[in-house]
């Protein structure tokens, strides 16, 4: 019976977790999606200035985790010094910059499947820097991650998608996320290594040393001169309020949202959140073209499709794998 109701609460908590990380990013994609297409006030006036998303993300997941460390950790230091996130913090700073810019360009749709490409950039450094050999299940996996995108991208858009775009660019907007994969990459791989170097690095540490420096970036880039468009997106959120509102609820889904990756990495493995996080993509879309207005000819659907495919059986190769590493330790 103990056993039965370990289940059940692992069950349970596993469901939290899912519900918790679907509800707050897919809630935060339609907001940010708002802000991008979105027109204010009578004159219809567009919110040009979505860098100071990034501003404002890190200022509150900067104070958010201060705050978990002083209740859960009671500031206990060991972990990686806050100067040393200083390099992760330039491409963590400039990598989602990139990202959110390219909705001025491209559909939300469109940038949530040029962003689930990341395996592409990764085996690329792979094999062609560090010799690395993959098998062939993995280039599958690539290969229809990549020929769904590259389809996706090639195949025409609705006017109804493009009358809502800033400035529609197809290739300026891929071209910035795939740019925003590769900083991506080298803030993940930096991050790696100080954990490597630190092991006593918390989640909350990491989160609060790269929030710190992008706070410190994001500022010095948007308020350092008179003219900067820090101060533009400032009066535009003092002349339309619900633009202010809509950053400030986008923000709290990022910081609850990290608290749920946190428990289910804590709890269910890495492997697990990246099943869950997959997902979530995939139900962005669905909820975009149905909500948002982002109608999907039955082509996209079909790249969609391929795309999610790729990256499903990369996800159970991975789970293959682990169970081979379990059987071999239970054998030793």
């Amino acid at each position: 019976m103990e056993a039965h109701g370990g289940g059940l609460r692992r069950v349970l908590v596993l469901a939290f977790c899912v519900a918790g990380i679907w509800s707050a990013y897919i809630y935060q994609g339609i907001l940010q999606e708002t802000l991008s297409t979105k027109r204010f006030g009578p004159d219809g006036e567009r919110f040009e200035h979505l860098a100071v998303l990034n501003l404002a993300q890190n200022v509150v997941c900067l104070i958010w985790s201060f705050i978990m460390i002083q209740m859960w950790s009671g500031g206990i230091s060991g972990g990686a010094p806050w100067w040393s996130y200083w390099s992760a913090g330039i491409t963590n700073t400039i990598g989602p910059a990139m990202g959110i810019e390219a909705l001025k360009y491209i559909s939300y749709p469109a940038q949530v499947l040029a962003k689930s490409s990341k395996m592409i950039p990764v085996m690329l450094m792979g094999s062609l820097v560090y010799g690395i050999r993959y098998t062939i299940p993995e280039y599958l996996c690539t290969f229809l991650v990549a020929g769904g995108v590259s389809t996706f991208a090639l195949l025409k858009t609705s006017s109804k998608t493009i009358n809502k775009l800033a400035h529609p660019n197809a290739p300026l907007g891929y071209g910035l996320c795939f740019l925003n994969l590769a900083f991506d990459g080298f803030t993940n791989a930096t991050q790696d290594s100080l954990k490597a170097r630190y092991p006593k690095t918390s989640a909350w540490g990491i989160m609060l040393g790269m929030n710190l420096w992008g706070t410190i970036y994001n500022m010095i880039y948007m308020f350092a001169w008179p003219s900067a468009s820090g101060y533009e997106a400032v009066h535009f959120c003092k002349l339309h309020p619900e633009a202010a509102w809509d950053i400030f609820l986008y923000c709290c889904c990022g910081a609850v949202g990290q608290n749920f990756i946190f428990l289910t990495i804590s709890r269910f493995g890495s492997l697990a959140n990246t099943t869950i996080t997959t997902t979530r993509k995939f139900v962005s879309i669905v909820v975009s073209s149905l909500l948002s207005g982002n109608p999907l000819s039955t082509k996209q659907w079909g790249c969609v499709s391929m795309v999610f495919s790729g990256l499903s059986y990369q996800i159970y190769l991975k789970w293959q794998k682990l169970k081979r590493l379990q059987k071999k330790k239970k054998a030793t």
